[in-house]
């Protein structure tokens, strides 16, 4: 009976491995898995396992086929004629027969030897010691292909169709091309003991193994290894580069002064703001990229409409705060400062109404799926941005020491975790262990302390922001500094004080600090304890998205979301910290300023002028106006 072609049959069925005796190991079920049911209305989808089983049994397929091209072109350029030589068969486990000897097929002469021309004169090659006394095998036995040889649609690859014959039919091998030299009459047969013939299981094993795990993929395999390795020690190397290179630029702005920071800060969330809003677009890929295109055009300037008109009204707060005694005292600009929030949320109105009049049907899920996105990002992103900028105006050392606090944390779990870090922290970033948590988090305390004590002697990193134009080198920022920079001798126990005296050798009653000390263990606390879960969250949120990074932004570091996640956390509690327990909260001409502008009339004002003149005159003051 014939057999199915190859495309009617999975990979496997296709190959028409026979055997004479099937054993549990050898069952397999002729109906493919994929095929759907014939009560089925389509198709049914493959597996991704089963199309990949018959991938690489096509590629087995085609490398048997060029065996035999080869093979074919081989015989035909030497003119020899293949002489039949039955394989050794297999039933069950064990070698049904013995291979004849070349005598005893030669003296069965099948129809296709009477047919053959005779051979070419060529070079005998070393012939093969054969065994005197080899019984044919039954005609009865039944015939299972050896190791390597497989049936397509009944013809056994390497050897022509045999003739009709009342002999069983078995597969044929090219035996070596005989020689022109005569043969010596009292010559005896070489003898030679044949191998082994491989058992049924070890036959199955092998085509399994070559199916499965293909020798060009086990190549294939180790150059992707070596492939993977030089990939790491250049994304190393270019994340160690560009390390130092954020770190020198850092330094720099921050010399430079204020402005540049806030500069850095706007551009840092003009990123990251990039980079999340991206996100809601990778994750409707599933449409086509023309109904993308016609789904709503406005979305994307919407997005950054919203964008620019929340930094305006937050920026133009803290101008308007910070920068009293300039703003109102300028005839243009008072009223800008007047009547700035009542702008921003006309402007806002304006977007608003234009996010309604873009709705189409059919996409309103969508568009309002996109709004609430937008809305979320900015008050993570932009709010926190406008919070670290207030810490900047506030004093360059409340944003300079928190960001590096967060920086020594992460740089410290990373050492602690390859050295002695054995037990997963968190599910949502497998590579942070408890033992790097705990020993960041001493580590930053310590660092802490030190980094902050040698930064709040400088008038350039603690005093308020009044002048944009002030550098590190122009000497020209001065202050009254904040109490909690002021150092103070905390006296110690007599006992205490005793027992110090005695172990150091000299006297010792107080112990020097300043109040700022104990701020930085609450930020230090804060910075190991808590701001790592902002880290936490972006890889959550990576996680939802089935993506490594956020973007490319910073070589070797992925996007700038990857490298801020913590601190936009770090900078809105130093912020409400500072505003709420450190800062000196006096009457400033600025604040006097805006009163005077923003509640008094043009007479009242003039009369104010009028009785602060006379008050300044009756204390010896000439004033002329």
């Amino acid at each position: 009976m014939s057999q199915p072609t190859f495309t009617s049959k999975t990979a496997w069925a296709a190959l028409n491995v026979e055997s004479g005796e099937d054993t549990d190991e050898e069952l397999y079920d002729d109906t493919p898995a994929s095929q759907p049911d014939s009560s089925s209305e389509g198709p049914t989808k493959l597996s991704k396992s089963a199309l990949k089983k018959q991938k690489a049994l096509a590629r087995v397929e085609k490398r048997l086929q060029e065996k035999i091209a080869r093979a074919a072109a081989r015989a035909q350029a030497a003119g020899a004629t293949a002489v039949a030589v039955p394989l050794p068969v297999v039933v069950g486990d064990k070698p049904a027969a013995e291979a004849p000897t070349t005598q005893d097929v030669q003296a069965q002469p099948t129809t296709s030897e009477a047919t053959v021309p005779p051979p070419a004169s060529v070079e005998e090659p070393e012939k093969l010691p054969v065994k005197e006394h080899v019984q044919p095998p039954p005609e009865s036995a039944a015939l299972k292909p050896a190791n390597g040889v497989a049936h397509l649609n009944g013809a056994t690859y390497g050897s022509p169709p045999p003739a009709p014959t009342t002999e069983p039919s078995l597969p044929l091998i090219p035996s070596p091309p005989s020689s022109t030299a005569p043969a010596l009459p009292d010559a005896k047969p070489a003898q030679f003991t044949p191998l082994p013939a491989p058992s049924g299981k070890q036959v199955l094993a092998t085509q399994r193994n070559d199916i499965e795990n293909p020798p060009e993929e086990k190549h294939h395999q180790a150059s992707l290894a070596e492939v993977e390795k030089a990939k790491k020690k250049s994304g190393f190397l270019t994340r160690t580069l560009w390390t130092f290179i954020m770190i020198g630029g850092f330094i720099t702005l921050l010399l430079m002064g204020h402005a540049y920071m806030v500069i850095l800060v706007e551009l840092c969330q003009t990123l990251v703001y990039r980079e999340v809003t991206t996100l809601f677009s990778l994750r409707r890929k599933d449409v086509g990229e023309e109904n993308a295109r016609g789904r709503d055009p406005w979305s994307k300037t919407l997005n950054w409409y919203f964008f620019a008109v929340t930094n305006y009204f937050l920026y133009g707060e803290s101008i308007i705060y910070y920068f009293k005694h300039v703003v109102f005292s300028n005839a243009q600009l008072a009223p800008f400062a007047t009547n700035h929030r009542f702008v921003s949320f006309t402007l806002y109105l304006i977007g608003f109404v234009g996010f309604v009049l873009s709705l189409k049907r059919g996409y309103l899920k969508q568009q309002f799926g996109l709004f609430c996105w937008v809305h979320m990002s900015l008050l993570l992103i932009v709010v926190s941005s406008h919070f670290i900028v207030n810490n900047i105006l506030e004093g360059l050392i409340w944003f300079w020491v928190p960001a590096s606090l967060v920086i020594c944390n992460d740089v410290f779990a990373y050492i602690w975790g390859i050295t002695v870090g054995r037990t997963p922290l968190i599910k949502l970033s497998p590579k942070k262990t408890v033992e790097g948590f705990i020993g960041a988090f001493f580590s930053t305390i310590i660092f802490g302390v030190l980094w902050g004590s040698y930064f709040m002697r400088f008038d350039y990193m603690i005093c308020p922001m009044r002048d944009l134009g002030v550098t590190a080198w122009s000497g020209q920022l001065q202050c009254q500094p904040n109490p909690v920079f002021v150092w103070r001798d905390w006296q110690m126990p007599a006992p205490v004080s005793a027992s110090l005296s005695t172990l150091i050798g000299h006297q010792i009653t107080a112990i020097p600090y300043a109040p700022y000390h104990l701020h930085l263990l609450v930020l230090s606390c804060f910075a190991s304890l808590v701001a790592p879960f902002g880290g936490f969250f972006a890889s959550g949120f990576k996680r939802a998205f089935d993506i490594k990074d956020f973007g490319h932004s910073i070589p070797g570091h992925g996007g700038m979301t990857d490298r801020m996640d913590c601190q936009f956390l770090m900078g809105v509690f130093t912020y409400v910290y500072y505003s709420s327990l450190i800062r000196d909260n006096h009457v400033t001409v600025g604040s006097i300023l805006q009163t005077i502008v923003s509640g008094l009339t043009l007479p009242e004002q003039l009369e104010l002028i009028a009785d602060l003149k006379r008050y300044l005159e009756s204390q010896g003051v000439a004033i002329k106006l």
